[in-house]
């Protein structure tokens, strides 16, 4: 078994990640229905871009806002939701979908594992059902291998006969950091033997694929190329990349260079 990160992994994530791009759009929408909701300085800052007040809320600001965007709803009603951004959103800076923003030598990576043998997982702090919204399409992984952060729901019986997943303003499980670890375990019921990281998020993961006897191999992505995508690690909000680097020399991960390794980025470039 293989498991990939997906956010800076799998596919561009900065400026801001992309699930936080389709959480901003969409507040934007609702407050238009509902400009109470702006009443929220931290709902407020989003829909006006300050960043600075978003960021400076911390963990709580960031929740107020997924929990805004992403609930009060069916399961099916945030699916339909989030397949239809996906199909019309533009990266602001590369002007693409941002399903055409994966990293085509990740899809290569992907495609001779499974030639191998390999199950491939993607294995994601983002939310669960959002990747699952994609994942299929874009990256050839079934819905039932992708594990990710996860909101809670209830079970509801509609009065028309109809069930529904109804999802709730709270949190279930933080797919991020030791949470990756306790997801496979929870989820897959195995420990994988290869892992594909790109942040300080995904060490917890690479550390639970390395760690147990026989060949293991862990990975770090390395946003290296500022000319054709990012070049950040120490020194950023989004994708982190410090303790990793520090602990990847004697850990035995190797570093894969965006700007050395890759000839192509994405898919057509």
């Amino acid at each position: 078994m293989a498991v990939f990160d997906n956010d800076g992994t799998l596919w561009v994530e900065h400026p801001m990640y992309t699930q936080f791009a389709f959480a901003i759009d969409r507040l934007k929408e609702m407050t238009q229905r509902d400009p109470a909701l702006l009443a929220n300085p931290v709902l407020k800052a989003a829909v006006d871009g300050d960043m600075r007040v978003v960021m400076a809320a911390g963990e709580r600001g960031l929740a107020e806002i997924i929990a805004v965007t992403h609930t009060g709803m069916s399961q099916d009603a945030f699916n339909s939701i989030a397949t239809q951004w996906l199909a019309n959103a533009r990266h602001p800076r590369f002007n693409r979908p941002y399903t055409q923003l994966i990293y085509q030598p990740m899809l290569e990576a992907m495609r001779l594992l499974r030639r191998e043998g390999f199950a491939v997982w993607i294995v994601t702090g983002g939310g669960q059902e959002f990747v699952r919204a994609f994942s299929g399409p874009t990256y050839n992984v079934p819905i039932a291998q992708v594990v990710g952060s996860v909101g809670k729901t209830e079970f509801r019986l509609l009065p028309d006969g109809k069930s529904e997943l109804f999802r709730l303003p709270a949190i279930e499980a933080v797919d991020d950091g030791p949470g990756k670890p306790v997801g496979i375990g929870r989820f897959i019921g195995r420990r994988p033997i290869i892992a594909f990281g790109n942040s300080d998020g995904d060490i917890e993961m690479l550390q639970y694929a390395t760690t147990s006897p026989g060949p293991r191999l862990g990975l770090f992505v390395h946003h290296d190329d500022a000319v054709r995508e990012y070049a950040y690690d120490r020194e950023t909000h989004v994708g982190k990349l410090d303790r990793g680097l520090t602990l990847a020399p004697a850990a035995g991960w190797r570093l894969i260079s965006m700007r050395n390794d890759w000839l192509r980025i994405f898919p057509g470039s």
